[in-house]
C-alpha cells in the first residue's frame, strides 16, 4: 500500500477546503497556505445547483449548509421608482430547476466556514498556515519542491492551486512549461462588477428579496439580504470610460472613485447604495474573465476552482464548479494513488480528474467570451429597460423559469456526475 500523499493546497476558499476535506478523509497528510492572515470569510451571497447539491450531500454536509442559509425567497426586478415589475420565487418544490434564487443560498464566509470545520473533523487533520504562499515551485522528479515567501522550503508529493481567478499557482505552473502563454485569463472588455456591504436596516414590509435594476447607461444595480440590518450590493457596468480602464485592480481608492462617478444620477436608491460603498470596508471590484487552459496539470501541480476554469459570475456556477471539481479531483486520486504504489498513478489520477471534468466545463464556459459583445451589452436607453421589464414581468405572470435565459447551465446534457466507491463514507 502506498503511503498517504503529502499534499500542499495553496488558497483556503471554498475550492481549497473542499480539495483539503476530501483528501484529508483520505488520511493523506494535507497543508492549506492562504495569503490572507486569516480564514477569509468575506464575501457577498452565492449559491449552488444541479450537481454541486449533489456534492454537498455526499459531504454529508446538506443541514449544515441549510442552517446557514441565506433567507431569500426569491428575486425581484423594479423600476426607477421602486415599483416591482417582475418577482421569481425560490423552487421550493425539491423537483425540477433551481430558480434564480436556490435552496441553497449562503454567504461565501459562511460555506467556506462550514467546509473548514468539516476538514478539521477528519482523523488526519489539515494543516493551515496563514499569511503566506508559494513563491516557487520546481518538480523534482515525483516531488514538487515548494519556496515559501516566509523563506521556508519543502517537498511535496502533490500540489493543488485552489488560489482563484488570478492564480499565482497557475502563473508559476505556466514558468516550468515549454511555450507555455503568460495566463489564461480571457477578459470580458470593459465589463465591470463590485460588491461590498452596507449597514441598512430593513423598512416595514421589505422581503427578504433579492432586488435587481437597471438603469440608463448600461447600469445595474442588485441588492440582497443576509441579515435584518446588513444589505448586500452588487454594481454592474458595460463602461469604456478611461477613468476605470485606467483604475488599477486592487487598487481600491481608484476603483471606488471611477464606478462612483459611473453611477451618479443613476435613479432608485443609487445615491444611499454609493454612499454605503465609499464607506464599506468589504469592497471588492471583479473584472470577469474565463480561465481556459490546455491543460489544468503539470506534472504533480493541479488546478481546481476559478484557478483552473472560471466561468465567471455571468453563468452562475463558478461555487458549482469548485465543489463538482473538488470532488472529482479527489475521487480520481482515491482511486488511482490512494493504494496503488506505482509512482505514475498520481499522474493518471489527474489526467482522469481532466478528462471527466473538462467536458462538464466546456459546456459551461460555452459562448461566454465568444457572444460577450451582445450578450452582456446591458440596455443602454430608458426605452430599452422598459421592454425588458415588460418582458420579465411576462415571464413572472406565466411562471417562468428565466435563469437559463439569463446564462445559468444548471444542467450539463450527456454529463453525468461520476460516483466514487473509493471516497469515504460520511456517517
Amino acid at each position: 500500500m502506498r503511503p498517504p500523499l503529502k499534499v500542499l493546497i495553496n488558497g483556503g476558499g471554498i475550492a481549497g477546503n473542499a480539495v483539503a476535506f476530501w483528501l484529508s478523509r483520505l488520511g493523506h497528510h494535507v497543508t492549506v497556505v492562504e495569503r490572507f492572515p486569516s480564514l477569509r470569510v468575506t464575501g457577498l451571497q452565492l449559491d449552488l445547483r444541479g450537481h454541486g447539491i449533489d456534492v454537498i450531500k455526499q459531504m454529508g454536509l446538506e443541514q449544515a449548509i441549510r442552517n446557514k442559509s441565506a433567507p431569500e425567497e426569491g428575486m425581484q426586478v423594479v423600476d426607477s421608482s421602486g415599483k416591482r415589475r417582475a418577482y421569481f420565487p425560490v423552487n421550493k418544490s425539491g423537483k425540477g430547476k433551481q430558480s434564480l434564487t436556490t435552496e441553497f443560498e449562503i454567504v461565501r464566509g459562511d460555506l467556506c466556514r462550514v467546509l473548514y470545520d468539516a476538514a478539521l473533523e477528519s482523523k488526519v487533520k489539515p494543516e493551515y498556515i496563514f499569511g503566506t504562499g508559494p513563491q516557487s515551485l520546481v518538480q523534482k522528479g515525483e516531488v514538487v519542491e515548494v519556496l515559501f515567501e516566509n523563506g521556508q522550503t519543502d517537498e511535496f508529493d502533490l500540489v493543488v492551486g485552489a488560489d482563484g481567478q488570478w492564480s499565482r499557482t497557475r502563473r508559476l505552473m505556466h514558468k516550468s512549461e515549454t511555450n507555455a502563454s503568460s495566463d489564461s485569463i480571457h477578459i470580458i472588455p470593459d465589463l465591470y462588477f463590485a460588491y461590498y456591504t452596507m449597514r441598512r436596516p430593513m423598512e416595514n414590509g421589505e422581503q427578504y428579496a433579492a432586488t435587481s435594476y437597471m438603469a440608463p447607461g448600461k447600469r445595474g444595480i442588485m441588492t440582497r439580504r443576509h441579515s435584518p440590518g446588513d444589505l448586500q450590493v452588487m454594481l454592474s457596468c458595460r463602461n469604456s470610460s478611461a477613468q476605470m480602464r485606467n483604475a488599477r485592480r486592487g487598487s481600491v481608492t481608484e476603483e471606488k472613485a471611477a464606478l462612483a462617478d459611473i453611477f451618479r444620477n443613476a435613479g432608485w436608491i443609487s445615491e444611499d447604495l454609493v454612499k454605503g460603498m465609499m464607506e464599506a470596508d468589504d469592497f471588492y471590484c471583479e473584472r470577469p474573465g474565463v480561465v481556459k487552459q490546455e491543460s489544468w496539470s503539470q506534472g504533480h501541480i493541479t488546478l481546481v476552482g476559478d484557478a483552473a476554469y472560471c466561468p465567471t459570475i455571468l453563468t452562475g456556477m463558478g461555487t458549482t464548479a469548485a465543489m463538482v471539481g473538488a470532488y472529482i479531483l479527489a475521487g480520481e486520486i482515491a482511486r488511482h494513488a490512494t493504494d496503488n504504489k506505482d509512482a505514475g498513478s498520481l499522474r493518471v489520477a489527474l489526467t482522469n480528474y481532466e478528462l471527466k471534468f473538462r467536458p462538464y466545463m466546456d459546456q459551461i464556459q460555452d459562448g461566454v467570451v465568444e457572444k460577450a459583445t451582445y450578450q452582456y451589452t446591458m440596455p443602454d436607453s430608458p426605452l430599452a429597460i422598459s421592454i425588458m421589464n415588460w418582458g420579465l414581468g411576462l415571464a413572472s405572470y406565466f411562471n417562468l423559469n428565466i435563469a437559463e435565459i439569463w446564462g445559468i447551465k444548471e444542467v450539463v446534457k450527456g454529463w453525468q456526475l461520476p460516483e466514487y466507491e473509493e471516497l469515504p463514507g460520511i456517517s
